[in-house]
Formats: C-alpha cells, sequence, structure tokens
C-alpha cells in the first residue's frame, strides 16, 4: 500500500494524529509523515488539516470499508453465496476489474468494491464521479449456464434488490427508472452497469456494478450533468455506516442473481412494479439519434419497456429514458 495510503488509514477517524505517532506507527521519518499528508490531499481529493504543534487530522472523518465487517454482518447462508470479497483503495473501474478477472477464471460470486474509482464508469460511456472514502462502488461477477440473451432482464432485478435495500434502510420515495437507475425524487442516487459475456446458447457471465451516493460535495459533482442526490441530503434519514449498507447490497444482490438464474425476470415484476413511479407519465426514449415520446406503459415479462405512441403500444429492449416532469424545469434525468 502506497504511504499516503496508509497515513490515510490513520487519520480516517477524524481525530488528532502527531506527526511523530504516525511516524511510529507507520515505521516513517516525520519528513515522509509530511510528505504523504501532502500527497493524500492532492491525489485523494480530501482536506488534512494541520495544527501546529498537535499533529494532523481529516476536516471530515470518513469511514474506510472493512471486508471482516461487511462479511461479519452478513448472516451464515447467504455469506456462503460470495466467494471470492476483494477492497481496493484505488482502482480503475471495479467492473473493468472484474471483466479481467472473470478472464482469468475468477468463481461466480466474486466481489469487489473500491475506495475510489479513477475512471468509473456509467451507461453510454458517461464518467461515473467516484471521490475517495465516500459513497459506494461495487461490482459482482456471476457466471450462468445461460446465454446473455437470456439476461435481458436481469438489470430489472438487480435493480429491485438496491431500492429494496435502500427502503429497508429508512429512505422514502425510492423509484426505478428503465432500465437501471435509482432515483429519489427524480434526482439520481444511484446506477447499475451490466456487462455480459459468453457464448450465444451458454455459458455466460455478467459482471453487475452499481454506484451509489452516499456523500457528494458540489466540487465533486461538477462533472454529472444530470439531476442528482447523495443519502446525505435525504431529509430525516440518520447516519447509514458504509460497511452496514456494503454487507445489506451484497447480501441481497448475490440473492437475486442466484434467483434469476432459476426463475427468471417473473418473481422480481411485482417489486419493480411497485417502485416504478413514472407509469402512465410523459416520457422519451433515446436511441442514438433517434428519440421515440409516448406514455410509459409499463415492462414486459422479459424486461423491454412498453410505449404508448399515439394509442399504439411499442417495445424497447434499449435506450435511454429522459423524464418530462410536469413543473417549468423540465430538465431530463
Amino acid at each position: 500500500m502506497e504511504t499516503h495510503l496508509r497515513v490515510i488509514r490513520r487519520l480516517a477517524d477524524g481525530e488528532l494524529h502527531s506527526g511523530e505517532a504516525l511516524a511510529q506507527a507507520l515505521g516513517l521519518s516525520r519528513a515522509a509523515v509530511w510528505k504523504a499528508v501532502h500527497k493524500a490531499g492532492a491525489a485523494l481529493g480530501l482536506e488534512v488539516r494541520s495544527v501546529r504543534g498537535r499533529g494532523y487530522c481529516l476536516a471530515t472523518p470518513i469511514e474506510l470499508l472493512d471486508p471482516a465487517r461487511i462479511l461479519a454482518a452478513i448472516p451464515r447462508q447467504p455469506r456462503n453465496r460470495i466467494k471470492r470479497l476483494d477492497i481496493y483503495d484505488d482502482i480503475d473501474s471495479t467492473n473493468s476489474h472484474l471483466m479481467r478477472e472473470a478472464q482469468k477464471g475468477a468463481p461466480s460470486g466474486t466481489l469487489c468494491f473500491a475506495e475510489r474509482q479513477r475512471a468509473g464508469r456509467g451507461r453510454r460511456g458517461r464518467t461515473w464521479v467516484s471521490p475517495f472514502g465516500t459513497n459506494l462502488y461495487l461490482s459482482l461477477l456471476w457466471r450462468y449456464p445461460l446465454g446473455p440473451s437470456a439476461l435481458g432482464g436481469l438489470s430489472l432485478a438487480a435493480g429491485t434488490a438496491v431500492a429494496g435495500v435502500l427502503e429497508t434502510e429508512g429512505v422514502p420515495d425510492i423509484a426505478l427508472k428503465w432500465p437501471n437507475d435509482v432515483l429519489w425524487r427524480r434526482r439520481k442516487l444511484a446506477g447499475l452497469l451490466l456487462e455480459v459475456a459468453g457464448e450465444a446458447q451458454g455459458p455466460s457471465l455478467v459482471v453487475v456494478g452499481l454506484g451509489l451516493n452516499t456523500h457528494l460535495d458540489a466540487d465533486q459533482a461538477a462533472e454529472i450533468d444530470q439531476p442528482w442526490v447523495d443519502l446525505e441530503a435525504v431529509s430525516g434519514l440518520g447516519p447509514i455506516s458504509r460497511n452496514r449498507l456494503a454487507a445489506r447490497l451484497a447480501e441481497r444482490l448475490t440473492e437475486v442473481m442466484e434467483k434469476y438464474g432459476t426463475d427468471g425476470l417473473g418473481p422480481f415484476l411485482p417489486e419493480w412494479e411497485r417502485f416504478d413511479r413514472y407509469r402512465g407519465e410523459q416520457v422519451e426514449i433515446r436511441m442514438g439519434d433517434r428519440s421515440y415520446p409516448g406514455i410509459h406503459a409499463g415492462v414486459t415479462a422479459e424486461g423491454a419497456l412498453c410505449l404508448d405512441i399515439e394509442g399504439r403500444i411499442e417495445t424497447f429492449q434499449a435506450g435511454e429514458v429522459s423524464l418530462r416532469p410536469a413543473r417549468e424545469d423540465r430538465s431530463p434525468i
């Protein structure tokens, strides 16, 4: 682990730590500690404060992810679905990492978290803003005997897992937007990215990636080109432990992945419909440089979007849905 990351792990509690104590604990010189503190602030975007004669501290404490805490928070039987758990301080992308690991033979049930992504990815080539030590960035690898075409509804099933966990944690007004966005009051709280590889008739593998905003500074979110929200902004919601939330998501996502392999999308459709708060609204689906306005008319049993276009129902297997709020600031989401 690089020196500046080792120092940040010591400072994560937000308490003051003297340069002498840090040097002794980490086996460094005082000068090396000073350099590491300044590198951490610059490289990780963290505000590290220096108090003359007393030491260093983070302006805001951070709860770093701990594999032991995550696994301990998952009951034994569902914990058995997780065959491997990796946590990285710094990575290009959890999805990219697991796609590479899949090609090396990583087992179904491999789970990857990161404290920061340098090249986090959303749908359609978007960047997923991924600052260090905040939010949740995770990917899960699952293998199926099915061909890739049978996995078309998996993003909807995974969406119900995320929405259900957030609802259980006390987050009100959670909504799902086809095919894989999690919204709170029309603002994006989380997004899913599924990547599939395999033979036409099977077997296949899928990596399900999730980015969930727990805390984003305005400066960090400056690159986001759509309305967004984080859990800290949800009124009345108490503190949520990142490790506990990571455990709940891992437990539920692995359950959904397993059940989808045996039962398909069907068992998850009632939950999807419960969280689909935009049925009956005017929307627009965009595919490349073409757009199709209509009334959102639900989804098919296979997970395709149904759009009522002037009284004619059309179905779409892919595309990007833009909501048209019934208010003057009709910003797309």
